[in-house]
């Protein structure tokens, strides 16, 4: 998804496809005297209908979303609603994307960088609500395991390895990349601490996973909701040149819909992630008893695919056009995103419901989430990058994702 500071161009540049549905705004169809107000109405609804469901291949999936929701509330095969809602998604990812650049490009660069912090991982957290409801501890903690590790390692790789097919190396901003690098890792650490302290207790001194674990977890929590704060401040006020991509003013010159309409667009995409999110949530269960799948790959391999679809396309095109700077900070932002507020969000939200929810997560989950930071990292601080390393990163992804498929559920087998 689209990140503060980093817009990713013109609303619907990335994807957008069947030549240019933008057509004339209302004040340009009012300004010029003719036709009757409902004609005018009409006309302009049809140009940003037709904007918006052109601005993404994508939407060719909406057609899953009546069929997801059929499927959940007839009480269809679970591996059906699942299925069904999964792609349902994926075009409620980009239209909510889509709506929140949109929006941003409005009203103005300050408010509309608050707006995409807000809206820059609703998938991830409208999926984590909806799990950490339904007491799906284990679903949650693995989505944002995952999300990190398919930015960070699919997603980045396949910028690198795009853009660098045919070139001999990508360059990059060092000193903007260096700052992110550096805030990812400090932020990762403190989520890796309680699941550290977990894992080296001692008999003679025992740490109880619902008690002091879950102390330590709101606390950190509330410090890194803290961080998060400072973090706006820092990319928004004190230190906004940093961010500061050359196609800013561009992004905000270029853009169809009005903000009543993008806010239309962002509460209606909002509305369907939401009922299909809950609906393949439900569905869980019934597809982990008729598979082999386990909970754990569900949630930290199939569920990010969902919440970075639509940031998957924008940094792909971004590379390919020459654009890493912006890849690589949609990227970083992302995870610095999931790392500093949606998570210790998600673990207060489970404080509230009484939902056991902590930063405690698997060993295995913890060890491949912080070597997935320090390997960005490594190879981000140099400057430059090459197709070669962006595919290693990809062959990293895939067998992080085989060991995980292969990996016992550890939820079920209740340790």
């Amino acid at each position: 998804m689209s990140l503060v500071g980093f817009p990713v161009g013109p609303a619907g540049e990335n994807d957008r496809f069947l030549g240019d549905a933008t057509g004339p705004s209302l004040g340009q169809l009012d300004s010029t005297g003719e036709g009757q107000p409902h004609t005018q109405w009409l006309s302009y609804t049809f140009h940003v209908t037709k904007a918006t469901l052109y601005c993404s291949y994508a939407n060719l999936l909406l057609v899953f979303v009546p069929l997801g929701i059929i499927a959940g509330a007839q009480g269809w095969n679970s591996a059906a609603v699942f299925t069904l809602n999964f792609l349902a998604i994926f075009p409620l990812a980009s239209l909510l994307s889509y709506s929140t650049e949109e929006l941003s490009a409005n009203v103005g660069q300050t408010f509309g960088g608050l707006i995409n912090a807000t809206f820059g991982n609703a998938v991830e957290m409208i999926v984590g609500i909806t799990a950490l409801n339904c007491g799906e501890i284990s679903i949650v903690q693995s989505s944002m395991v995952g999300s990190v590790l398919s930015g960070t390692l699919l997603i980045l790789g396949s910028c690198f390895f795009s853009g660098g097919c045919g070139k001999e190396t990508l360059a990059f901003n060092i000193d903007v990349t260096g700052i992110m690098s550096s805030l990812m890792i400090i932020s990762s650490a403190s989520l890796v601490v309680p699941s550290a302290l977990y894992s080296t207790a001692t008999p003679l001194k025992p740490l109880e996973p619902s008690g002091d674990i879950l102390v330590l977890s709101h606390i950190t929590s509330i410090i890194l909701l803290v961080f998060y704060i400072m973090y706006l401040y820092f990319q928004l006020h004190s230190h906004a040149h940093l961010f500061t991509c050359d196609d800013d003013t561009e992004a905000d010159e270029n853009h169809t819909l009005d903000p009543w309409t993008a806010s239309t667009v962002l509460v209606i995409a909002t509305v369907g992630v939401t009922v299909c999110s809950d609906y393949l949530v439900d569905s869980i269960d019934g597809v982990v008893e008729a598979s082999n799948i386990s909970r754990t790959f569900i949630g930290l391999i199939i569920v990010p695919i969902v919440g970075n679809a639509g940031e998957y396309v924008t940094t792909v095109n971004a590379a390919m056009k020459g654009k890493v700077d912006l890849a690589i900070g949609v990227i970083v932002g992302s995870t610095l995103q999931i790392t500093l507020f949606v998570t210790p969000f998600l673990v207060i939200l489970g404080w509230i419901l009484r939902q056991p929810m902590s930063l405690r997560f698997d060993t295995f989950e913890t060890t491949v989430f912080f070597l997935a930071v320090i390997l960005v990292n490594c190879l981000i601080q140099g400057g430059r990058t090459n197709y070669f390393e962006g595919a290693m990163l990809i062959g990293t992804y895939l067998i992080i994702a085989i060991a995980f498929y292969v990996h016992p559920d550890i939820s079920a087998l209740g340790l």
